[in-house]
């Protein structure tokens, strides 16, 4: 615990760097005297500053690559108080309720991240808490798959909060996966294969290795001239192709 002439330390770790900013942009603004020791974007990343920096505070996003939040958090039980940040509030409320210190959920508002800071100050003088009970329920809730929701993508200078009902398709390229909606395109750093682990397959369906579709935005499927099935959207005039290996699920169509 840190002594009354020190500053409190923390470590952020977040995977989308948009966030990660803001959110160090509002603890800058609404805890001055907390000293941000690192801000890292997966839980490898998050081990190491842990074990460098002995922080007094880690903000735990729970998706994480690497290693989840999860798997960091078994790590800092005991050693650091413990906010888990996420966008499935099914989770964030069974970590308050057993012992973790607090939770943020996505996107971050100023009043809930001061609610968050003010249960820290009244915390930081005493042990952190004991996690192993509240992660082994989480573990057995992700193991029951909570399924994707909504995420965080970003459009320009703006982060933008998007529900899965909107999103057409996803397609990804080496770095970066499209989020393309009736209205514009939107940018998010996750591959598709860490997608189909997190959208529900009866509504989320891959045509291609770098594409998922929403088949409620499916209009028809149409061949090629060589006979290669193509997706036809609602609400969009491209056409998204689908390659062999997915082709069986269009045959009914």
């Amino acid at each position: 615990m840190p002594l009354r002439n020190e500053r409190p330390s923390a470590v952020i770790a977040e995977d989308e760097v948009i966030l990660r900013d803001e959110l160090a942009e509002l603890l800058g603004e609404l805890w001055p005297d907390l000293n941000l020791v690192a801000k890292v974007d997966d839980g490898v990343a998050a081990l190491a500053a842990l074990d460098q920096h002995s922080p007094d505070i880690v903000f735990l996003d729970i998706q994480m690559p690497r290693l989840t939040g999860l798997d960091v958090a078994r790590q800092a039980t005991h050693r650091c108080h413990v906010v888990f940040v996420t966008a499935y509030e099914e989770y964030a409320i069974n970590a308050f309720e057993q012992g973790a210190v607090d939770y943020v959920l996505k996107p971050f508002t100023t009043a809930r991240l001061a609610t968050t800071v003010s249960r820290l100050k009244n915390k930081l003088s005493s042990e952190p808490a004991d996690l192993s009970r509240v992660l082994e329920q989480l573990t057995g809730k992700r193991a029951e798959k909570a399924y994707l929701q909504w995420i965080n993508a970003s459009r320009g200078a703006a982060v933008r909060l998007i529900t899965v009902e909107e999103i057409l398709y996803f397609k990804s390229d080496n770095k970066y996966t499209l989020v393309v909606t009736a209205d514009g395109e939107s940018l998010i750093r996750k591959t598709i294969r860490e997608l189909t682990d997190e959208l529900d397959p009866t509504i989320f369906w891959q045509t291609h290795r770098s594409t998922v579709v929403n088949v409620r935005a499916i209009d028809s499927v149409v061949r090629d001239i060589a006979g290669h099935p193509q997706v036809r959207l609602k609400c969009r005039k491209e056409m998204l192709p689908v390659s062999d290996q997915y082709a069986h699920r269009f045959k009914q169509m």
